[in-house]
């Protein structure tokens, strides 16, 4: 019966209080961690006679109203009426802000690596030490201590992560962004999880679909730029790369002339009225059927040749090849079909007859 009346007579916000600081005071107090009610009760008014000035805190309008903690303005509040009772109190609770956004990289804030949600959760592995760092069979060649990984991964999840490794890479040596990597591991789950392509070897189903997501994300490359990252033919590439579209039964746009044209300009530090001049160029030589059965590319690069020269800025052949990833001999057939009717090509405000065009 004392205790019933104790714990009817005691304010309601204290009894808050006291629940929030029981955990630290079992530790602090050298508390017993199993308590009964009776101990229990007697461990709230120990904590409360440790804390005597915030044992005092109180609405003044209202006595026995809960205070709310804003740890965010660090004030406690009425609740009935919302008066600031206390400000500046000290949040001491666990700080778990992170600010690495769930990237690849090393985070000291994580137990783990962040999860991949293409793989079956079979991502999370576990380190296992030794029995003994003396022992000389724990040690590698530098003294460092040997750990072995405890990984319970399928053989799907290893296939996934293998590939999902491999077109990183590639990603990283096109300076392409993440969102296009991320594109290619979904594609690649996909083409995986239909087991239509079991001949094939990874690298080279992983590489058609970083080429893919290239394609359907707007930024294509050509198969000389993939294929030149990879350990896979071009050969090989385009095969895999027509067997996905019937797989996944989709399509990608065809690629234009302007696909390319920007990224070729800025490789050659050209301005943007060469990248101007040139998409008139190659738009017109294509409405006037001059360059059919060419390729894109060989045609932004002869365009960028012609508005280069007429622009003033002397840029060789070889040059826009290394850039283009064509031969020069394929530029100069695609440019000597375009130079006859050089004059419709250009826009209006290109004067060609102050520097005509080489032949």
């Amino acid at each position: 019966m004392l205790a019933k009346d104790m714990i009817r007579n005691f304010p309601r916000n204290k009894f808050v209080f006291l629940f929030q600081r029981i955990p630290y005071a079992t530790v602090s107090l050298n508390l017993p961690t199993q308590l009964t009610a009776v101990s229990l009760l007697q461990c709230m008014f120990k904590i409360l006679l440790s804390h005597p000035s915030r044992s005092k805190l109180e609405c003044k309008y209202h006595p026995h109203a809960v205070l709310i903690e804003d740890s965010h303005a660090g004030d406690m509040v009425c609740s009935m009426c919302g008066l600031v009772v206390a400000d500046r109190v000290i949040d001491v609770g666990s700080e778990w802000r992170t600010f690495s956004n769930d990237a690849n990289a090393k985070d000291m804030c994580r137990v783990g690596a962040s999860e991949n949600l293409l793989l079956s959760g079979g991502d999370l592995s576990t380190m296992i030490s030794g029995p003994s760092f003396s022992d000389s069979r724990q040690v590698d060649e530098q003294g460092k201590p040997l750990y072995r990984s405890r990984r319970n991964l399928s053989s799907a999840d290893r296939v996934l992560t293998s590939a999902f490794r491999e077109i990183s890479q590639m990603a990283e040596h096109l300076n392409l962004p993440k969102s296009i990597s991320d594109h290619a591991n979904l594609l690649f789950k996909q083409v995986h999880e239909t087991k239509n392509l079991r001949g094939r070897s990874n690298d080279a189903v992983s590489t058609a679909c970083l080429y893919m997501a290239c394609r359907q994300e707007g930024v294509p490359r050509t198969f000389k730029e993939v294929c030149a990252v990879s350990r896979v033919s071009k050969k090989e590439i385009g095969k895999v790369f027509k067997k996905i579209l019937k797989i996944l039964e989709t399509n990608v746009q065809s690629v234009t002339v302007e696909d390319f044209m920007s990224r070729f300009c800025g490789n050659l530090n050209l301005n943007i009225a060469v990248q101007r001049v040139a998409n008139v160029v190659a738009r017109r030589a294509l409405n006037l059927n001059l360059v059919a059965g060419r390729s894109p590319v060989s045609v932004a690069a002869a365009a960028i040749y012609m508005a280069a020269y007429a622009l003033g800025y002397q840029k060789e052949k070889r040059e826009i090849g290394e850039v283009a990833g064509c031969a020069e001999a394929t530029i100069t057939c695609t440019y000597r079909a375009m130079h006859a009717r050089a004059s419709e090509l250009f826009p209006e405000d290109v004067r060609l007859t102050i520097r005509p065009l080489p032949l």
